[in-house]
């Protein structure tokens, strides 16, 4: 089995760019984190030798899978296929559900009186779930408060 510094699995990119298709790995080395990175790296294709005994004669039996890890490294291997995705970046449902939880909004750090200005000393931001995105802090700023607010309340303001 060869080093891991000697595998160059980047040469994979390199094969797909040259000739424009698929590539695959033929694996010899110890174990199966490097054909799951080459997976990651674009390759459609594994070989992987297979015993069902690891000591038996031959050269390939000690870098070989035996049954049970050969099925860890499928099973491994669609996990990857299924986390690498498609490409298009947008909200998942676990990531719409938490954004809910952590939202930062911006919130009345003290009493606000009707009329009165929003500053930096009067607001604040926590996670509320609800409200005006803090990232929206330089917007409210300077504008004025067409209700009065309790400390900790959820600030809006009129269009």
């Amino acid at each position: 089995p060869p080093k891991d510094e000697y595998v160059n699995l980047n040469f994979l990119k390199t094969l797909r760019q040259a000739f424009g298709m698929e590539v695959g790995y033929s694996d010899h080395t110890f174990g199966f984190s490097i054909p799951l990175a080459a997976i990651a790296l674009g390759a459609t294709v594994i070989e992987k030798h297979f015993t069902l005994d690891k000591n038996m004669d031959g050269p390939d039996h000690k870098a070989s899978l035996n049954p049970e890890e050969l099925k860890e490294m499928v099973q491994s291997i669609r996990n990857i296929e299924i986390a690498l995705g498609n490409g298009i970046k947008c909200p998942n449902n676990s990531e719409t559900k938490t954004s809910k939880v952590v939202w930062k909004s911006i919130v009345a750090a003290k009493i606000i009186e009707k009329g009165s200005v929003f500053t930096e000393e009067n607001l604040t931001v926590k996670r509320t779930g609800e409200g005006i995105p803090a990232s929206f802090w330089d917007m409210v700023v300077g504008k004025k408060a067409n209700q009065t607010f309790i400390k900790d309340e959820v600030i809006s303001i009129e269009s």
